[in-house]
Parts: structure tokens; C-alpha cells; sequence
């Protein structure tokens, strides 16, 4: 089985603690350095790419170093012949090779930890992007269903944008965009989810989250938008300038409730009730909180706040 990255973070996944994390790589280094000192093989000097490679994955540059110039000591109690720095040109070889696996592993570890991070990232908020936020969301949905617990999501729409767009510019809308998803951001749970899904289109996720919740955290996003003073593009903005309207739903997901047992169509069912509330929401004045009780109930019979 090839050592591939990933497979050395299905191993060190989230649940591991440094702790445990130290104890395996010790392991690893010792049963390296037992089976060198006995054999004294190369090829078995090559098992020290295996902690490198792992601790190089775990802790990045840091660790990759370490581990390196752990190996290094270790190949040297292993080899007695090397304390007194007689070297062989294969000796040389191999202990340049601990140190580059190191090295290299945690640049292409952390290469493709910002690639990773690009590719579900939204580049103008900062926020999830949908690829990422339908993962998420399904992921809760399983998890709410499985707990029996509710989960909310709010649908959010930024108000008159392109009023903004026709009188200051594109530039300006797009900076109107940016500072409503960093609200968002540091303005929801943090167990929560959000993303960018459109032009100025924002959808959060919330687990454990009833309707009276979601409602109070829609309220408080609209109120800090609309009292922010904002600076757009180079131009300062009294606040008021920004409003959103926020829609949104809250379920309570049990097994069996819906006819397809499926967490995606779950989701699906969650967006279409928080986007029918947002639409409610713009239809009566904008600046508007709108949240139903679940996807069965009638917008009619929906609580609403204005901010």
C-alpha cells in the first residue's frame, strides 16, 4: 500500500490528541531503530521515511524537521560506526534524504492544505463556498437526524444592491458583498456553517437550532448590517447605507418524518422553505427577518421581526 498524505490523515484524524499523536510516532521510531540496529540493512533505514512522513503531515514544517533530525540520531545509535562521523557516501546520502522527505512532505502538506482551502473557500467573503456548504449541510442534516435534534438554516439576500452598482460602481457592490459575509462570519455560532451562494446570495446552516433561535440570530444580522458604517470601495458610507433580508427555517428531523430517507433531500427541502421565507421577508419591506417553523408549515403562519 502506497504512504500517500491522505492516507496519513485518515490516520491522524481530528479525535487524535498531540498526546496520541506523540506516543504513535514514538512507536514508529522505535521500531525503526530496533529493526536497524539488528539489521543494519539499508533497506530497512528506509522505514525512517515512515515517522518523517507522518509527523511531516501532523505538524507541517516543524515537525518534518524534527522527525528528520530525529532519525538522523536514531541512524546514528543504530550504526555505531557513524558516532565517530566516519562516513560512507552512502551515509551521507541517506541522511540527506531524511532531512529532504521532511522538508518536502511539509511543503506539499501545506501546498496542498491552501489548495484544499481555495478550492472550498468563497475568494471574495472569505465564507464556504457551495461545494463546501452542501457537504456541511448534509453532513448536519445526518447528524441532526441521528441526534433527533432541530437544525435551522437562514437564507439572506443583500437589499437594493444594484442601486449601489448603478450609482458608486461595481467595485462598491462588490465591497458591500465582502463586508455582509464578514459580518456573517463573526456574527454566527460557531458550529455553524455559511457560504456565499450566489452574487449577494448568503445561506447559514445551523445545527441544534430551533425556530425562536434562528429567528433571534436573523434579527441580530440585520440589525448589525443595517447600523454598520460601512467604507466601500475608498468612499465612506453613513450607516443604513446596508440592509439584508434574512428568510429562514427550523426542523426537527426524525427518522421516517420525510418520504425520502435522505440527508441531501433533506437539505434540499431546508433551502426551499428558508428561500419561500426570504422571499416573504422582500415582499413585505426588506430589512426583514422571516422564519417558519419547518418546511410543512405555512409562510402564512411564520414569525417575522422588523429591525
Amino acid at each position: 500500500m502506497r504512504l500517500t498524505t491522505d492516507t496519513v490523515r485518515f490516520v491522524l484524524t481530528p479525535e487524535h490528541s498531540p498526546r496520541r499523536t506523540a506516543v504513535l510516532l514514538a512507536g514508529l521510531f522505535l521500531c525503526v531503530f530496533g529493526l536497524d540496529r539488528a539489521t543494519g540493512g539499508a533497506p530497512i533505514q528506509h522505514l525512517y521515511y515512515v515517522p518523517i512522513i507522518v509527523s511531516a503531515v501532523g505538524f507541517k514544517v516543524r515537525g518534518g524537521l524534527l522527525a528528520s533530525l530525529a532519525s538522523i540520531v536514531l541512524y546514528h545509535l543504530a550504526n555505531p560506526h557513524l558516532l565517530s562521523f566516519s562516513y560512507e557516501e552512502l551515509d551521507v546520502v541517506q541522511v540527506a534524504l531524511f532531512l529532504t522527505v521532511g522538508l518536502v512532505t511539509a511543503k506539499l502538506t501545506r501546498d496542498g492544505d491552501r489548495l484544499r482551502h481555495l478550492a472550498l473557500t468563497d475568494d471574495l467573503t472569505g465564507l464556504h463556498n457551495l461545494r463546501s456548504f452542501e457537504s456541511h449541510l448534509v453532513a448536519m442534516v445526518g447528524a441532526s437526524r441521528r441526534a433527533h435534534t432541530p437544525i435551522a438554516l437562514l437564507v439572506i439576500d443583500v437589499d437594493r444592491l444594484k442601486t449601489l452598482n448603478d450609482q458608486y460602481g461595481h467595485l462598491t457592490g462588490a465591497e458591500a458583498v465582502r463586508t455582509v459575509g464578514r459580518l456573517i462570519a463573526r456574527r454566527i455560532p460557531a458550529d455553524a456553517v455559511a457560504c456565499r451562494y450566489g452574487g449577494d446570495e448568503f445561506a447559514i446552516a445551523i445545527p441544534r437550532c430551533t425556530s425562536h433561535s434562528g429567528l433571534r440570530l436573523a434579527q441580530d444580522l440585520c440589525l448589525a448590517v443595517h447600523s454598520t458604517a460601512p467604507f466601500l470601495a475608498g468612499r465612506s458610507f453613513a450607516a443604513g447605507t446596508l440592509s439584508i433580508s434574512a428568510g429562514g427555517t427550523s426542523m426537527h428531523v426524525e427518522r421516517g418524518e420525510l418520504a425520502n430517507d435522505d440527508a441531501a433531500v433533506a437539505g434540499e427541502t431546508l433551502f426551499r422553505a428558508a428561500d419561500a421565507a426570504l422571499y416573504r421577508a422582500k415582499a413585505i419591506g426588506r430589512n426583514r427577518a422571516w422564519v417558519t417553523d419547518g418546511p410543512e408549515v405555512p409562510v402564512a403562519q411564520a414569525r417575522h421581526a422588523r429591525t
